[in-house]
């Protein structure tokens, strides 16, 4: 369950935020009676099958992604640290990078990747 929230926190806030706003709109005095129960109804369900398919999407890449380093292939994750620079690295089991959990850790790099943002190359 921490998984989930580690990857899906930030869009649980923006379906939150969504949510808000459909209560706020579905309960003015120009829409119809129930209005804010279908509404309600309607926008949790498609936020919850949109975020469960993303969670299920990230969680199988992740998978992949673990399995194609354990064979030593080359691993592309996403840098956020030099925005103009190279704006990926290459992550290989053979050139000193170890997995802790679910992050990619290097005694060359000052900051662990998250397999969640990487793919195979």
């Amino acid at each position: 369950m921490q998984k989930f929230f580690i990857l899906e926190g930030g869009y649980l806030l923006i379906g939150l935020f969504i949510l808000g706003i459909t209560l706020f709109v579905s309960t003015r005095p120009f829409m119809p009676k129930g209005a804010y129960k279908k509404g309600l109804t309607l926008v949790t369900l498609v936020l919850a099958v949109l975020i469960g398919a993303h969670y299920t999407m990230t969680t199988s890449r992740m998978a992949e992604v673990k399995k194609a380093f354990v064979q030593d292939k080359v691993i592309l994750c996403e840098s956020r640290m030099l925005r103009k620079a190279a704006q990926s690295v290459m992550i290989q089991k053979s050139k000193a990078w170890s997995i802790q959990g679910d992050l990619f850790v290097s005694p060359h790099y000052s900051r662990p990747f998250h397999a969640a943002r990487c793919i195979v190359k």
